[in-house]
């Protein structure tokens, strides 16, 4: 157990930490115990390789996991650490990364869009709100978009809500990068979108389905095309200054299948992140599931730079993830409480697998 100190971090002794199963069957905690004098705990169990286990701690209010714990016995975890930090109201909290992904034209004439936001926390103590009704991080959302719908990221659907026109936090942002990833809808005859900057932001990506769309912005330049799910997507990449504001013009557009609209919203997510996130999803893959409203996990080390090129295993895992959120991503009240349970339970395990392939051969004992 670590408590961030400065550029630092020091011994936390006396905390509790609980050891989490994530199962298809059960899940729910294992075991807990008190850290020693060195900040220091161990826990002795016989894993279940099916599922996914992880350690939480509570320090001054805040709810914070670990990665996932490597479960072969031969090679134990013994630099597996929880890191908390103490809170503040004021800890500065950046947007670093803006991805924006808008799909084809529904039958209706509305469109899909898809945004993966990357924050950052550069002090040594976790932001909160100063009050259970203040956002502790907001951003503006596309102007006349409506409806959001939270994805899988490092907050529950209940942390992230809309308020008017804006996006609000309503949970802790610790030390480090976390990553926001929401869905709405642009309506029928939107077809100039305005997205306000009024947050900087070093890495931002708009892609757009129609091939006749037109996106304007300072810092903002054409990029490489992306092909998928034989449709060209068109993309602008940049640097995006405070106070700025994103405009995008839409053709009017002919309609494309309903059933198509998810497979390409997740590829083109997918690709997004695979050439211009490739360090926010390595940030998400060792996190398995949602946290809970109110929580947060802490970043070990900033993933501002981006990472070697996924490897071959990271690449199949990475397609099972995106087929497996295919089948089942905003079907929640469709599908049955065991089944989602197991969904939930694969994932866990796909992203474990993940994490595991990113960070190279196990560490020796």
């Amino acid at each position: 157990m670590l408590r961030t100190s400065g550029r630092d971090s020091i011994p936390l002794p006396g905390a509790r930490v609980i050891l989490h199963r994530l199962g298809r069957g059960a899940q729910g905690p294992v075991d807990s115990v008190l850290a020693d004098r060195s900040g220091r705990f161990r826990f002795r169990f016989r894993p279940d390789t099916s599922a996914v286990y992880l350690l939480s701690a509570r320090y001054a209010g805040i709810e914070y996991f670990s990665p996932p714990v490597h479960l072969n016995p031969e090679r134990p975890d013994t630099l597996l650490a929880i890191v908390v930090s103490d809170t503040s109201s004021r800890a500065p909290v950046e947007l670093v990364g803006r991805h924006l992904v808008v799909g084809s034209a529904r039958r209706d004439g509305s469109r899909p869009a898809l945004e993966l936001l990357v924050l950052r926390n550069r002090s040594d103590r976790t932001r909160v709100a100063p009050d259970s009704t203040t956002p502790t991080w907001a951003v503006s959302l596309p102007v006349g978009s409506i409806g959001l719908e939270v994805q899988q990221g490092d907050y529950s659907p209940d942390a992230v809500v809309r308020r008017g026109g804006r996006l609000a936090l309503m949970a802790a942002v610790a030390p480090g990068e976390k990553q926001i990833v929401v869905e709405y809808v642009l309506p029928a005859g939107l077809d100039r979108v305005e997205v306000p900057m009024e947050q900087g932001a070093e890495a931002v990506n708009v892609l757009v389905a129609d091939p006749g769309a037109r996106v304007e912005g300072p810092g903002l330049a054409p990029a490489d095309t992306q092909r998928i799910e034989g449709r060209t997507y068109r993309h602008w990449s940049g640097a995006v200054p405070a106070g700025a504001t994103i405009r995008i013009r839409l053709p009017r557009a002919g309609p494309v299948p309903e059933w198509l609209l998810p497979a390409m919203v997740a590829a083109l997510a997918a690709a997004l992140l695979g050439a211009a996130g490739w360090a926010a999803l390595r940030g998400r893959a060792t996190r398995p599931g949602r946290t809970p409203a109110g929580a947060t996990r802490p970043a070990p080390a900033l993933a501002g730079a981006p990472g070697p090129p996924p490897a071959p295993a990271a690449d199949a895992l990475v397609t099972r993830l995106a087929e497996l959120d295919l089948r089942y991503a905003g079907r929640r009240a469709e599908v049955a409480p065991e089944e989602w349970a197991g969904y939930e339970a694969e994932r866990a395990r796909l992203k474990a697998e993940l994490a595991a392939a990113l960070a190279g051969p196990p560490r020796p004992a």
